[in-house]
């Protein structure tokens, strides 16, 4: 993942509201809208609003079944953002590594 690629992903998970969307799934089991919906106080076409944003940066994932869509996580895309979080904390730990060296010379 580059950084032009985790930057939507980013945008979509800046969001309170999405991130508690996103914690109710995280436990791997899918979920309608009216289940998401239930006890946000937000209508099913906000949700809905919140859930197209993480389905368009890769986060979640629906299907059709019957009259209701279900969305579930999609952990791949979650791997490839920790994994860019990892390269990018290691490169600061590397440069606040050099900086020390440097200043104790």
């Amino acid at each position: 993942m580059t950084a032009e690629t985790a930057a939507p992903v980013f945008a979509a998970l800046g969001d309170a509201t999405r991130l508690s969307l996103l914690s109710q799934l995280c436990d791997g089991q899918t979920r309608s809208i009216s289940q998401l919906t239930h006890g946000t106080g937000l209508s099913r076409q906000g949700v809905r609003k919140h859930l197209t944003v993480l389905e368009h940066a890769r986060v979640v994932k629906s299907e059709r079944v019957g009259r209701e869509s279900q969305f579930t996580v999609r952990p791949d895309t979650l791997t490839e953002v920790r994994q860019y979080l990892d390269r990018a904390s290691q490169q600061w730990d590397d440069a606040i590594e050099r900086l020390r060296l440097m200043v104790e010379k």
